[in-house]
């Protein structure tokens, strides 16, 4: 739209954003498509601040880690126009600010997804009275959408970046990664203190867990990190300390409480790798940062918060509170409200658009929380005013319960009301809901009854990582779990996941994966999700049900299609069948199968970021494919002599591996279950577990080539050679699982040639099996899907879905018709193996719907339910993880 000129605006703007020109031809962003510097980016500031005019007036702009919505912020902030900074990812809370505030601009990247960004000019001329001083409105409340906000003024941003960059040193020649958002006031601090100085930023929204981050990281030569405890857990993760990142010269720590372990164990890593680690203090309301420790102190004072940064001051006031309810560390002598003062102090809240008038209504922050001065003259917090809960006339500190619980290594997040103290617990090995009740109630001396705890797979978050007390305080109110499909707009996709995984409360942020799918139920998810959609995205098993919704990326007539490791089982189990029954001769299936199996592994089995999910995962699978084979084995006990012990405790290829009767038939069973065992020892590992996250393709191609020792009878294993046998076929598996590691066509023509090099003469006389097993793993590597029809999908998933059933049975199954004809064999055997793999399955939901029943039948209780499970047993009704998914 056309706007009136106006009269020039005079006011105060923010001197970091309008100086950018000085740093000249310096690096000011990098990107994954290139580098911008200063020069570039004050043209482009330019520009913008000259589309938003001279007329001063209201800007909401969504908070995005990309130079298009930098460059926005940037210029309303040196042309004098308030911004309205809001959560990017979450569009209900930019509605209710927009309702709340009425901006006068409004800022939306464009539906296409180019990096576009649209100025809506709603009015010429404000609406609202703005006071001269106001720049920036923040919320405290992460993404709720609350109007209450922190009024920021150009005078704080100055100054709160001016002190930061300071204390931390920043010079021109470093280059921070925005590993925060940009609507998070720490993710801000560290753009605006690092562009004050002229520093590089490494400008992108991949999480620190993302393999994709470090690769950018490295090449931009980054030398700043910034996080929140739960970066500090990705860190963990994802093997940070083995990393070599030669440019590194300080990572960054606030946004909430650092385990003091964790703090020296940090400190002592970067005194060793050759950076500082700054623990830092600091809350909206005061621009970022309040307080700092030093580096050389983190290690031996790691439970302080440390100095104020320069310009503040702190003081401790008395607690003014009735007697009855005075904090119990308010009577140790010192200890009082940490009150701070300084320039990066707010101007106050607003909770309304009139209060955008306002000029300064604060002039000390009281922080409400409880501190001390230790000897060395650093601040140490000690507890927090506004979280005590009084509960049946108990006093209870819901952080004090956090730290009972995290001495004894379980996370968790406390929060509740005047009724009950809800307790959200990470999920740890040996602790359920019934043990982290009964230590709180012995820390907190409340009735069980007033405690209600849930133990979750991940504790609830706000987009910056910081604990999402409102949610835990929401898992209480909840009073039954979710219906499937209730979701907004994906109910079909939610109740699909719902019944096929046998999940309760599944909701649109959910994946495949995350929910515990695997490459059985993969199988029948894939063909009804390619019903449903018309087309099966790619990597759809990762990706949130919400996202599935989106059409395919090229528009036009698509036929239908099929995955090709789901064509593979099915393929492969008819091909044993047939050539077991000597209908046909087609060998190779199960040593195909192997590789499949791998390359299954590594998609579904190694997607965890934790380490002990990963193992948990890998051993319920081994037990989903074990389980039901001692089944079978126990009944064709009685049936035929087919078997003895051996094959019933899966032990026959291990004790008679030359043996070639009948008892070798289960070698492919045996093989599998061995090659996981082995792959679950070495994951377990923190050492192997870290490697492969560095190395997720050089792994298993380095456990390939380990694999081919014994193909090749090249280490001495006496009765080692026989092509059943599990130490001789590992290679195949590693080869699969390198197969799905595979990102580039280097990697992939590596895998094939591998393959193409090493499968002949692997079955002597034999070519064609040889032919076979080659032909499937090109297909593997370079062929996801395959071309299909609705009624071949749906008979090749049900092939493939019980394809490990359909291999058992037919042993047992074939010889009884054989003799009549083998095609009704092999149509028998088919059919009887999908028949066992259905009732095995609904077996499976039934026993796991009836455990949290018989918990609660078995446990002395209190009189009331096992908190955090639902109809399913699992924490918000899913299911229990050893049930498996």
């Amino acid at each position: 739209m056309t706007l009136t000129p106006s009269p020039p605006f005079h006011g105060s703007r923010l001197p970091l954003a309008h100086r950018l020109a000085q740093h000249g031809d310096r690096t000011a962003l990098v990107t994954a498509d290139g580098e911008i510097s200063y020069r570039e980016l004050a043209r482009r500031v330019g520009g913008t601040a000259r589309r938003l005019g001279t007329a001063r007036r209201l800007v909401l702009l969504p908070g995005a880690n990309t130079a298009e919505a930098l460059v926005v912020h940037l210029a309303a902030l040196s042309s004098g126009h308030p911004v309205l900074l809001v959560p990017g990812d979450h569009p209900e809370a930019v509605a209710a600010l927009t309702a709340a505030y009425d901006p006068d601009v409004v800022v939306h990247p464009t539906a296409a997804g180019d990096g576009e960004w649209r100025i809506e000019e709603r009015r010429a001329v404000s609406a609202h009275t703005l006071h001269p001083d106001l720049a920036l409105l923040l919320s405290t409340s992460g993404s709720t959408g609350s109007p209450k906000l922190v009024r920021l003024s150009y005078a704080n941003l100055q100054a709160n970046a001016e002190s930061i960059a300071t204390y931390l040193g920043i010079r021109d020649t470093d280059r921070a990664a925005t590993t925060l958002p940009m609507h998070y006031c720490y993710g801000l601090s560290v753009v605006h203190s690092h562009l004050l100085r002229g520093a590089g930023l490494v400008l992108t929204g991949l999480s620190v867990a993302d393999s994709c981050f470090w690769d950018l990281f490295r090449a931009a030569g980054g030398t700043a990190l910034a996080g929140v405890p739960y970066t500090f857990d990705l860190l963990d993760r994802v093997g940070f300390a083995d990393m070599d990142l030669p440019r590194l010269r300080y990572v960054t720590q606030a946004g909430g409480r650092l385990d003091p372990d964790r703090v020296a164990h940090y400190a002592e890593l970067g005194r060793r790798r050759g950076w500082d680690l700054f623990v830092m203090y600091g809350q909206t309301e005061a621009t970022a940062r309040m307080a700092y420790l030093p580096p050389e102190l983190a290690a031996d004072h790691p439970t302080a918060i440390g100095v104020p940064v320069p310009g503040g001051a702190f003081s401790l006031e008395p607690v003014d509170e009735p007697e009855d309810e005075a904090e119990d560390e308010a009577e140790d002598e010192g200890v009082g409200e940490l009150v701070y003062r300084g320039p990066n102090v707010m101007l106050g809240y607003a909770h309304t658009a009139g209060d955008l008038a306002l000029g300064r209504t604060v002039d000390a922050l009281r922080t409400g929380d409880l501190a001390r001065r230790t000897g060395h003259g650093l601040y140490e917090i000690v507890g927090r005013r506004g979280r005590f809960l009084k509960i049946l006339g108990l006093r209870v500190d819901p952080q004090q319960v956090e730290r009972t619980l995290a001495r004894h290594g379980v996370r968790a997040f406390c929060s509740g009301d005047d009724h009950v103290l809800t307790v959200a617990a990470a999920r740890r090995p040996g602790w359920d809901a019934r043990r982290v009740r009964r230590r709180v109630t012995e820390e907190c001396g409340l009735p069980p009854s007033a405690v209600d705890v849930h133990v979750l797979d991940e504790l609830p978050r706000l987009p910056t990582g910081k604990p999402d007390y409102a949610k835990v305080r929401g898992l209480t109110r909840r009073t039954a779990p979710t219906a499937p499909g209730g979701a907004a707009g994906d109910g079909g996709l939610c109740a699909l996941y719902a019944t096929i995984l046998d999940r309760t409360g599944v909701t649109p942020d959910d994946t495949f994966v995350g929910l515990g799918g695997d490459s059985l139920s993969y199988v029948e998810m894939s063909l009804r999700l390619e019903e449903l959609l018309g087309h099966l995205p790619p990597d759809w098993h990762l990706t949130p049900i919400r996202e599935l919704r989106q059409p395919p990326a090229r528009s036009g007539a698509r036929g239908r299609t099929l995955e090709t490791s789901v064509a593979l089982r099915a393929v492969a189990i008819l091909c044993v069948v047939g050539s077991h029954i000597r209908l046909f001769e087609i060998r190779g299936g199960a040593h195909l199968l192997l590789a499949v199996a791998g390359f299954n592994f590594a998609r579904f089995l190694l997607t965890s970021a934790e380490r002990r999910a990963r193992v948990r995962r890998t051993a319920r699978s081994i037990g989903r494919i074990a389980l039901p084979c001692m089944a079978w084995t126990a009944f064709a006990l009685l049936v035929s002599d087919d078997y003895d012990l051996t094959n019933l405790l899966l032990l026959h290829n291990a004790l008679a591996p030359q043996d070639m009767g009948p008892g070798i038939h289960l070698w492919f069973v045996e093989a599998l279950v061995y090659i996981l065992l082995a792959t679950l020892a070495l994951l377990a590992l923190p050492v192997i577990d870290r490697l492969e996250r560095r190395h997720p393709y050089g792994l298993p191609v380095a456990l390939a080539g380990i694999g081919l020792l014994a193909r090749y009878e090249l280490v001495g294993l006496p009765d080692r050679t026989q092509i059943t046998d599990a130490v001789t076929v590992f290679w195949l598996f590693a080869l699969g699982w390198a197969a799905a590691r595979a990102r580039t066509v280097p990697q992939r023509l590596a895998v094939t040639v591998a393959a193409l090099a090493t499968v002949p003469g692997f079955f002597p006389g034999e070519p064609r099996r040889e032919l076979f097993v080659m032909a499937g793993f090109v297909l593997l590597v370079w062929f996801p899907t395959l071309p299909s029809g609705p009624r071949l999908n749906r008979v090749a998933g049900l092939l493939a879905g019980s394809s490990l059933a359909i291999y058992l049975t037919h042993w047992q199954v074939y010889p009884v018709l054989d003799g009549v004809s083998k095609h009704l064999a092999f149509l028998v055997s088919l059919l009887f193996g999908i028949a066992y793999a259905s009732a095995a399955t609904r077996l499976t939901r039934r026993v796991c719907r009836m455990r949290p029943v018989l918990r609660r039948r078995a446990a002395p209780g209190d009189g009331t339910r096992v908190p955090g499970q639902g109809a399913s047993g699992g924490p918000d009704g899913r299911r229990s993880a050893a049930c498996g998914p």
